[in-house]
């Protein structure tokens, strides 16, 4: 049974996991910290060094920054320095104006932004910034979470140094979950407690609709809305749920200044949960409660499964979030808890090994690829078709499976990791 305790313990883990993000959120991320140092510095800054984590790098290079029809970090550390806002946290730059980015070219083409990799770090989101004016000098590092500052420091005098304390937070044992609590947590929980969940089916939705209204990235979730929809897909509730879902990543990824709600730092894996379990429950009826308990399922399957993947891996984030809407799917459809394990299972059989070239406008693709592959793994679940524990990485156990999937993205692929990044990084 669980405790009142537990219960407030997990709305909390939820509440601080699930936030609104405008744009990518690693390179918002930097802007933040950029933001930060230059508050601290308290003037503009002549010079903005950084150092960063290779995943940092990795899903910041190809991305657009919103407002700005621009790619990729020094636009953002530009704009993190010109009117960034440390307050906003992810929605740091949501002052911009198309003066503000002006002013942000100028700053890059004074070449007065020097960004480099960060080395001997095991830390896979760390984000290191020091701004300098005259004598000045401003020092901040996020950490383990994008909106985790762990040390600042002005003209060497050390103002917050939480890197020890992060450290031993990182061997710090999560907050207990399995399958079954986040089941049960979701299904029980008094409704009034996790209604604030709708949230994000209002936010991701209004991303999705407006991308059909405009031409962003690939335009992928345009385009299954248009004629193919009707040629080839069909007019049905799975279209729906890819041009919906795909259209959200389309926006965001192509940098329009358009909030998402993400989900444990990421706002793709934010919108892969939410909206094809907000298509389904539309379009089938679902009542108000079915439809908060299945975004809550959804959502802290996410987040239970990225405790032990951590927040930045060389496994793609989509294949977690489509999980998680499977989940969600599944007891929409009216499946048991066991339903939803087979649903996990023929989630991670399916998709397990599908690497993370970083954050880039056909994010949308991969996005597409879970979420067709989630609704999949529900159909089978229902009809109890799994795969499995004599099959390739799945184990009798859920709980193991997922252990499984989350051992081969943070430990497994890390050779994959650095030779994406290479790959990346040499092309002319």
């Amino acid at each position: 049974m669980m405790t009142d305790t537990e219960r407030q313990q997990i709305i909390a883990l939820v509440k601080s996991e699930v936030i609104p993000a405008i744009g990518c959120t690693e390179p918002i991320a930097v802007a933040l910290c950029v933001a930060k140092a230059t508050e601290m510095l308290g003037c503009r800054p002549e010079k903005v060094t950084l150092q960063l984590s290779a995943n940092i790098l990795k899903n910041a290079m190809g991305v657009g920054i919103p407002g700005t029809g621009m790619i990729g970090l020094p636009i953002a550390v530009a704009l993190g320095a010109l009117i960034g806002k440390s307050a906003y946290q992810l929605e740091v730059l949501k002052d911009s104006t198309p003066e503000a980015v002006e002013a942000g070219r100028r700053f890059i083409d004074e070449k007065r932004i020097h960004i480099a990799l960060k080395d001997g770090i095991s830390e896979k989101l760390y984000i290191e910034v020091c701004c300098e004016a005259g004598a000045d000098k401003a020092t901040a590092i996020i950490a383990g979470g994008h909106t985790s500052f762990v040390y600042e420091e002005r003209n060497g005098e050390v103002l917050l140094n939480r890197q020890a304390a992060s450290a031993e937070s990182a061997e710090a044992a999560p907050l207990d979950l399995n399958l079954r609590k986040v089941y049960d947590f979701a299904l029980t929980a008094p409704l009034d407690e996790i209604r604030f969940i709708l949230e994000t089916a209002r936010l991701n939705k209004a991303a999705a609709e407006q991308s059909f209204q405009a031409d962003y990235g690939h335009g992928l979730g345009k385009m299954l809305r248009g004629a193919y929809e009707h040629k080839v897909m069909g007019d049905s509730v799975f279209s729906h749920i890819l041009s919906y879902t795909s259209g959200a990543c389309d926006a965001r990824m192509a940098g329009a200044m358009i909030p998402v709600m993400s989900n444990s730092g990421s706002g793709n894996q934010g919108i892969s949960a939410t909206m094809p379990v907000v298509v389904y429950a539309e379009e089938n009826g679902k009542s108000e409660e079915e439809l908060i308990r299945a975004l809550m399922l959804s959502h802290l399957t996410v987040i239970y499964i990225k405790q032990s993947l951590g927040r930045l891996s060389a496994l793609c984030g989509c294949v977690v979030a489509a999980t998680g809407s499977s989940c969600g799917i599944t007891y929409l459809m009216g499946g048991s808890f066991r339903q939803i394990c087979y649903a996990v299972q023929n989630m991670i059989a399916n998709l397990t090994g599908m690497i993370c070239d970083g954050a880039k406008p056909s994010c949308a693709l991969k996005v597409t690829t879970g979420v067709s592959t989630a609704v999949l793994s529900a159909i089978m679940a229902m009809e109890n078709r799994y795969v499995t524990s004599v099959e390739g990485i799945i184990d009798e156990d859920v709980d193991q499976s997922i252990r499984n999937l989350t051992k081969i993205g943070s430990q497994g692929m890390n050779e994959t990791d650095r030779l994406v990044l290479q790959i990346m990084t040499q092309k002319q």
